[in-house]
């Protein structure tokens, strides 16, 4: 039989120390990765994300609309909201085609920046702040641009994350002066 030299058992503790290292590193980061797939933070942030998509989608398509396109337009208005908004625009639908046809005016906007302010989503409840900048067509005249700030309530459905509110967000005023010390 063999005799294993000094330096072979050297060799050997060697590989078995780095090989019970490497396992238990390959125990640390399985376990970690599990830990992390099935954390509640990352279903928040998950759903966080799909609730701002969604709420961006929703009040672009509630501040576009072409008076050549009306009743696709108004369509989709009707399909990003729910509850109570959603009764208030079908009840003054007829009303306001026929004020967009007299106006015969193109309206387009843009999402500038989006932010969730509030998630509950054991609730189904949310809200969402989106600056935009909104463009109006008018007929013979320039379109002109403004930046808008609006504050949107989101409600979870069946068909995913629909308005349930939307509002002008408060401007807040600068201060004139100063304090001094």
């Amino acid at each position: 039989m063999a005799r294993t030299t000094s330096r072979e058992r050297t060799r050997l503790s060697l590989i078995a120390t780095a090989a019970a290292v490497a396992l238990g590193f390959a125990g640390w980061t399985g376990s970690s990765w599990y830990a992390a797939a099935h954390d509640d933070s990352a279903r928040f942030a998950e759903t966080r994300d799909e609730v701002l998509a969604a709420g961006e989608q929703a009040v672009l398509n509630m501040n576009t609309l072409d008076h050549r396109d009306l009743e696709h337009g108004l369509d989709t208005w009707e399909r990003s909201a729910t509850g109570s908004l959603l009764e208030e625009l079908r009840k003054g639908r007829s009303e306001f085609e026929k004020q967009v046809r007299n106006a015969r005016t193109v309206t387009k906007a843009e999402v500038l920046s989006g932010a969730v302010t509030e998630l509950d989503a054991r609730e189904g409840r949310a809200g969402v702040l989106i600056a935009m900048r909104i463009t109006v067509d008018p007929p013979k005249k320039k379109p002109s641009s403004k930046e808008s700030r609006l504050l949107g309530e989101l409600t979870r459905t069946g068909e995913g994350w629909k308005l349930s509110g939307l509002g002008q967000a408060p401007a807040g005023e600068a201060p004139t002066d100063t304090p001094s010390d």
